[in-house]
């Protein structure tokens, strides 16, 4: 019998049909048994997550390249979402805490608001509880243990211990609320020791989408050393994520100090690391494929040892004060402030401020109780009192008032006025010298008058200078003006005269310009600006840009230009550029006016000659005492060698009494800068960075 074409045709596809059917069966054996493991093998380790490695942040140094803040590695514990049960994510995270506890680390809870660990079951604040139960998913007025239980039940913690229960529930509740997938992990505990981190790698087959990260935290060598020129760290806020670009929720960033106003140049590049992982989560390769890049350094002016004598000597002299060194106190002294500046280049050699603060303690997450203990108020260890405090100068001042009087002709050199006690003008005030015993100083020169720092005597040159010319010179010398130094804060202060009494609309009349001449009335300047004007007098009258950035380096050792520095600092801070009138002094107006500082701590009677008696260092002087209030504040201010001079100080204490009980300052840094002593803790400060 023959097969018709048609029936042929049919027979061959059903042929075909089956070969093909065959062919796929054989191909689905050998995929799902001969080659089944290799091929999952290779699908899970298709599962990648991105991470980010982050970026070492610039260090910070000294002019001697010594580190002040550089960094260190911070091990972190977290969890990425992975496709495993209930239960083994659950015995995951209790085996991670059970080896965080027996090695001291600290893991997070969310602020989960009921008390576990205790069973007190009682929410840590009734404000806001019906809202968190809500929010929640829960009904309002739930008791405490109906509200554990829902969250028992919720994560499938019943055949759990209660003790296990309570290390698991905030965790899961944080990892809930603050939200983790597989790219975004939650963190367990942002900083483990180093015998964690080794449990957690060679055990990480127990510990599905457990990892650890390791990252660069900041790390100040020197503890509170220069705290208020470098700042602090922190981590970002809402509003800061929002306002710079290139920045994690997690990131930290310079909230003050150089560490604000330098951020940018701070800030490194993150890298980017591919991480390939099983469907459980395990680990099975890490591929970087972007280095990161960390920040540049800062080199700062201040020199750390000049830097660390400062800050004893200012915290030695107010120790001794309180201790009543100085005389018997009502109310303890509670902060103060020294700089030293070079008088040529105007470089901040040291700045401190009492009292100071730990920097760490911000980088680490500081307490609410050092928190409290560092904003006091009347206290405060965060107020940069060099830069951001303005006093009332006294009779540091006179200085200006005697360059006025001599610059303007309207006294000599040579000349001298008989101070007999009561000025017999305006209010007529009285000399401080005035009492029962003393009626005055009698004759005095323009030398004199500083060494003896003789209030009638500028009375007289006030009134014949009048208050436009003591404004004009007080300007010149930058006093009532910011410096422009790179730090954020600083105070522009206040100059006494017409020019600030035409802005309040008020009247000024002749008791103001004496009260003016001396220090008084509304004069109130900075540290940072009176050490300028000192440096000034040193150096012959040439005016000094204050910095405390020597220069700023890459990566490579090429350095930023300085002009793009001073650019960005300016905009960053909102600074304007300094105005302000070309005066040359008279060499000999200015010889006088600085014979009359030597004098102050080389002659007898001097305000500071007990101090300095048989100084090795010639130095030339001013104490100053001024009226705040209720209390007194004291100042001294000087520069060495008197020949040739190189540094200027300035010490402010707060209520200090008498200017003469800061001269010791003075003295312990000057010792300090020149060799005098072999008192400097070396073993406080860094090695040197190379």
């Amino acid at each position: 019998m023959r097969l018709s074409k048609k029936n042929i045709r049919y027979n061959i596809l059903i042929i075909l049909t089956y070969l093909v059917g065959v062919v796929i069966i054989g191909q689905l054996f050998n995929l799902q048994i001969v080659q089944g493991n290799n091929y999952l093998e290779q699908a899970n380790a298709r599962l990648t997550r991105e991470t980010t490695i982050k970026a070492a942040r610039g260090n910070i140094l000294d002019r001697n390249g010594i580190m002040i803040a550089g960094n260190t590695a911070k091990y972190s514990l977290e969890i990425y979402k992975t496709k495993v049960e209930q239960n083994v994510l659950n015995r995951a995270i209790l085996n991670a805490t059970l080896i965080l506890d027996q090695n001291g680390d600290k893991y997070t809870s969310n602020n989960f608001p009921i008390d576990l660990v205790n069973k007190q079951y009682k929410f840590s604040t009734e404000e806001g509880r019906n809202n968190w139960l809500t929010q929640n998913g829960m009904e309002k007025d739930l008791p405490e243990d109906a509200a554990i239980q829902h969250y028992i039940e919720k994560y499938e913690l019943q055949e759990l211990q209660y003790s296990e229960i309570a290390k698991i529930i905030p965790i899961r509740y944080g990892m809930e609320k603050e939200g983790y997938s597989s790219k975004r992990p939650y963190v367990i505990s942002s900083n483990i020791c180093e015998k964690s981190v080794a449990q957690f790698k060679e055990q990480s087959n127990y510990f599905p989408g457990i990892s650890v990260s390791v990252e660069p935290t900041r790390s100040y060598r020197c503890g509170s050393l220069a705290s208020h020129i470098l700042g602090y760290v922190g981590k970002i806020d809402e509003e800061e994520y929002n306002s710079y670009k290139g920045y994690g929720l997690n990131d930290y960033i310079g909230k003050t100090g150089i560490e604000f106003v330098l951020e940018p140049y701070l800030k490194g590049e993150n890298g980017l690391k591919q991480v390939d992982m099983s469907i459980d989560g395990a680990t099975t390769g890490e591929y970087v494929r972007e280095e990161a890049v960390g920040g540049r350094d800062v080199v700062l002016t201040i020199d750390a040892k000049i830097q660390d004598a400062a800050e004893r000597a200012l915290k030695e002299i107010i120790l001794e004060m309180n201790d009543g060194a100085f005389g018997k106190r009502e109310e303890p002294v509670k902060a103060g402030s020294a700089v030293v500046l070079d008088v040529k280049t105007g470089e901040v050699i040291a700045l401190c401020s009492y009292p100071d603060f730990e920097p760490q303690l911000f980088a680490d997450g500081i307490s609410s109780e050092k928190w409290e203990e560092y904003t006091k108020p009347g206290e405060s260890a965060l107020i940069n009192r060099a830069i951001q405090s303005a006093y009332a100068p006294g009779s540091i001042f006179k200085m200006v008032t005697a360059i006025a009087g001599l610059e303007t002709g309207k006294i000599t050199i040579n000349e001298k006025i008989n101070d007999t006690g009561i000025y017999p003008n305006g209010h007529k005030p009285r000399c401080w010298i005035y009492n029962s015993a003393h009626r005055g100083h009698g004759y005095l020169n323009v030398s004199d008058a500083i060494k003896h720092s003789c209030n009638f005597f500028f009375y007289e040159v006030g009134s014949r200078v009048g208050i436009e010319e003591i404004e004009r010179y007080a300007t010149f010398f930058g006093l009532g003006q910011k410096t422009n130094i790179e730090l954020p804060g600083e105070n522009a202060g206040t100059l006494a005269g017409k020019k600030l009494y035409k802005e309040l609309k008020q009247t000024w009349y002749y008791g103001n310009t004496l009260s003016a001449a001396i220090g008084q009335a509304e004069n109130n300047f900075t540290p940072i600006q009176i050490v300028k004007y000192v440096a000034m007098l040193a150096n012959g009258g040439n005016d000094v840009d204050v910095t405390t950035v020597k220069e700023v380096v890459n990566k490579d050792g090429s350095k930023i230009d300085a002009n793009e520095i001073n650019r960005y600092v300016n905009a960053r801070l909102g600074l304007k550029e300094i105005e302000k009138e070309d005066i040359f002094l008279n060499d000999e107006n200015l010889a006088a006016v600085l014979e009359g500082m030597r004098s102050v701590t080389t002659e007898t009677g001097g305000t500071a000659y007990a101090t300095f008696k048989n100084f090795e260092i010639e130095v030339g002087g001013k104490t100053g005492s001024a009226e705040a209030g209720d209390q007194t504040n004291a100042w001294f201010v000087g520069f060495a060698p008197y020949e040739q001079p190189e540094i200027a100080i300035v010490v402010l204490v707060e209520d200090g009494k008498h200017g003469s009980n800061t001269a010791g300052v003075a003295k312990r840094i000057l010792e300090a800068y020149f060799g005098l002593n072999d008192e400097i803790e070396e073993d406080k400060l860094a090695e040197p960075y190379m």
